[in-house]
């Protein structure tokens, strides 16, 4: 999963580029890809999505993730993925520095 700060001047091509790379994870084994855009997001003074992100003005919050069925097909998917060409030339929509990534385990889906 990923949270990222973008320009709102860039949603509609961070959405375009989302439409054209989610496909991508799938082929590579991923079981789906959810993006969401930020519409409720409060500042914090301690922790937040804005917080983490050092959102300046005029950026939502991307909060995305990809669904995969194990860790090995993560692995594996996610290192095809990343060699893609579509994904190496990818746009420049937002600052990757700010960026949160990382894997997590499923441990409880209701």
């Amino acid at each position: 999963g990923w949270v990222a700060a973008v320009p709102e001047t860039n949603k509609a091509a961070y959405l375009e580029w989302a439409a054209k790379i989610g496909p991508l994870f799938v082929k590579h084994g991923a079981a789906g890809v959810t993006e969401n855009w930020s519409d409720d997001v409060p500042e914090g003074k301690l922790t937040s999505f804005p917080l983490a992100v050092q959102r300046k003005e005029g950026e939502g919050i991307v909060f995305s993730w990809v669904k995969w069925p194990s860790k090995a097909v993560r692995d594996a998917g996610w290192k095809t993925v990343m060699a893609d060409p579509l994904m190496m030339n990818g746009p420049d929509l937002y600052d990757g520095k700010r960026m949160i990534f990382g894997g997590f385990e499923t441990v409880l889906e209701i």
